[in-house]
């Protein structure tokens, strides 16, 4: 039976182990959203998973949603990037980019005074952003019309194009956590009418369109998609969660995907259920599994076929060696929240190996 130290075919990609890094927002970024070599440091320091999935990048310049998160929308920042693709590809590892657009999560504050985007006029309105006046409510984007939707598409398809310059080993599409692909996604954020809005495929709609227009570039076996389908992380939920991601992992089955990476909870507890089972049961692809896995756990998941990976968050984030430490049994070093968002290398590149 595979377990979490057993290769894995992803795509066109051979993985060593199963263990992969999730996407970590680590405001790190240097000023114009640009990749640097601290960033290049953090990523090689944990090359030896299975795969890395970089952090949430801005696709199109002028969404920011957390003041210093990168982008991949010019070749300043192709060149910040490829910093760290060199420096992994060196460590012999693995890497995908998250490509993102923040929609309704942007503010004002971190973009010119631009209002944001979004599905529909609905603000968040159980969270406040980071901006350099502080943290700030969420204002009230403008709904999108649907002849701007095609632009969204060229903006997507144009950052696969840049990932790929930049040296990725391919692209995670971004389509949970209450973003703007989820905010047409989900019928809490989405109260449109048209093309793009009321059914499940029309609300689905630009999300197909998105990982079409990223699979023209890259192939779709070099493409994966992330999706949250009960977390209520930035004000987000749905009338029927289990319902519409199993539809959609059946719908996804088409498009060849490198994988489905699946969030199986909710951040603040307020929505439950099982999304893991029914996904399985219709996914013929690659399904990565995420949040709050223990190492013990997801190689049950994995020897019992319930999970083909498993993607681990702030254990890789505060285990730069993790995989060696779970192949010790070894005990893993404990994040510090406080230094998450922080500058500098403090609680970024400072965690120690095993060795150490």
């Amino acid at each position: 039976m595979p377990n979490l130290f057993s290769e894995l075919q992803v795509g066109s990609l051979t993985l060593p182990n199963r263990i992969l890094m999730a996407p970590l927002t680590r405001t790190r970024a240097s000023e114009g959203h640009l990749a640097n070599a601290l960033m290049a440091e953090h990523y090689a320091q944990r090359a030896s998973g299975g795969l890395l999935i970089a952090e949430a990048t801005m696709a199109m310049e002028g969404n920011s949603a957390f003041w210093k998160e990168p982008g991949i929308f010019s070749p300043a920042c192709v060149a910040g990037w490829k910093l760290v693709t060199d420096a992994v590809h060196a460590k012999g590892g693995r890497i995908f980019l998250q490509i993102w657009h923040g929609g309704r999560a942007c503010h004002p504050a971190l973009n010119g005074g631009a209002q944001p985007v979004s599905a529909s006029t609905l603000r968040i309105t159980n969270e406040e952003v980071h901006t350099p006046q502080g943290k700030l409510p969420y204002t009230e984007p403008r709904a999108l019309r649907d002849d701007e939707l095609p632009g969204i598409v060229a903006g997507f398809r144009q950052a696969a194009v840049y990932a790929k310059e930049a040296g990725f080993d391919g692209v995670e599409v971004h389509g949970a956590n209450g973003y703007l692909l989820d905010q047409f996604l989900r019928d809490g954020s989405n109260q449109r009418e048209g093309a793009y809005g009321g059914s499940r495929e029309n609300r689905a709609r630009l999300l197909f369109e998105v990982i079409t227009a990223v699979s023209e570039v890259w192939g779709s076996d070099r493409v994966g998609l992330r999706l949250s389908p009960i977390n209520s992380y930035n004000d987000m939920r749905d009338s029927d969660p289990v319902g519409l991601v199993t539809w959609l992992a059946e719908r996804l089955n088409d498009f060849n995907l490198a994988y489905l990476h699946l969030m199986r909870a909710d951040f603040f507890q307020q929505q439950t259920g099982d999304v893991m089972t029914p996904v399985r049961a219709v996914y013929k692809g690659v399904l990565i599994g995420n949040m709050g896995y223990t190492p013990d756990e997801a190689d049950e998941a994995i020897s019992s076929g319930k999970l083909d990976a498993v993607a681990f968050g702030t254990a890789f984030l505060a285990n730069p060696d993790l995989p060696a430490r779970i192949q010790a049994k070894a005990p893993l070093n404990a994040p510090n929240p406080a230094t998450f968002y922080t500058p500098g290398p403090e609680g970024y590149t400072d965690y120690p190996t095993l060795g150490a």
